[in-house]
């Protein structure tokens, strides 16, 4: 009888927490489909219309934080643009989740000829995003008891390799601009669909917000997704460092690691649709969800 007991309270934790693989892939391949999304591309316009409407069937509000940025170097200037998008508006006890939904302007770890080409950005870019709707279906579903942010970062891989200061523009306008913004903590989602998926625990995130990263972490554990790995991986320069430096606690969901240099799709043409994977998705999102439901 007690074992029964147990069994019981375990599905009602977790009885809550749906999540749709195949939607989120199709929103994976919607994102590639309109082509590379760098700042200043037709994608990048396509995909922001496509965001700002999807979201204001699904949210209760939506917020475009626009910005300009000009690039010394090619002197030439961008419109980027944050989408937020909020459920249980009127809640103060709020958590977010963020991805970054441009894709980069070059492709680094290319042949020479083609290190300057635009990439789909399918894994780098899409997942996370992908995620976050399939989030937003389900949050419209099953509204939360508490306040739950979704944001999407522009500009965050815009920079070239070894120079910083280009990197991140979204997440840097968003915390200069929200400085009132104080949720209880925050994810970032990034890179999270590749097939061959393994997410240890991203080194500044365990150093920083260690109870949020073993919370996450746990929840993972509880469903038996061993893709969540007890162990600390890479220190990832991402959006996060960028919020936890302007005091907004967030942690990194990231898989940096691959198997060997031929699956390295990361800054390749190779990041496409066929290297991602809807469980992956599931994997994640499903975690996700648990984290709000369990507040």
């Amino acid at each position: 009888m007690k074992k029964l007991f147990f069994i019981i309270l375990f599905i009602s934790q977790y009885a809550y927490a749906q999540f749709d693989a195949d939607r989120a892939f199709a929103y994976l391949e919607k994102q590639v489909s309109f082509g590379t999304r760098e700042p200043g591309s037709k994608g990048h316009q396509a995909c922001l219309d496509f965001l700002n409407s999807e979201l204001k069937l699904l949210a209760d509000n939506v917020r475009l934080q626009s910005f300009e940025f000009q690039d010394m170097k090619i002197k030439k200037h961008f419109t980027l643009t944050n989408v937020i998008a909020s459920f249980n508006a009127q809640a103060e006890k709020r958590i977010f989740f963020a991805a970054h939904w441009d894709t980069r302007p070059r492709a680094d770890y290319e042949v020479k000829d083609k290190r300057d080409v635009p990439i789909a950005g399918a894994n780098d870019g899409a997942s996370g995003v992908a995620v976050l709707l399939e989030m937003a279906q389900q949050l419209k579903k099953n509204p939360p008891a508490i306040g739950v942010d979704l944001i999407f970062f522009d500009g965050e891989d815009y920079g070239e390799e070894g120079h910083l200061d280009y990197y991140f523009l979204g997440s840097r306008y968003f915390a200069e601009q929200e400085k009132n913004y104080q949720p209880e903590f925050g994810i970032l989602l990034d890179m999270i669909g590749d097939a061959n998926l393994n997410i240890p625990k991203e080194g500044y995130s365990y150093k920083s917000l260690p109870h949020i990263v073993d919370k996450v972490w746990g929840i993972a554990q509880d469903l038996g997704y061993t893709e969540f790995e007890d162990r600390i991986g890479h220190y990832v320069q991402d959006d996060h460092v960028i919020l936890i430096q302007h005091g907004i606690p967030c942690i990194d969901i990231i898989d940096f690691e691959y198997p060997d240099q031929t699956h390295r799709y990361w800054h390749t043409l190779q990041d496409t649709p066929d290297k991602c994977s809807p469980q992956s998705l599931e994997t994640v999102g499903r975690v996700m969800m648990e984290v709000i439901y369990s507040e």
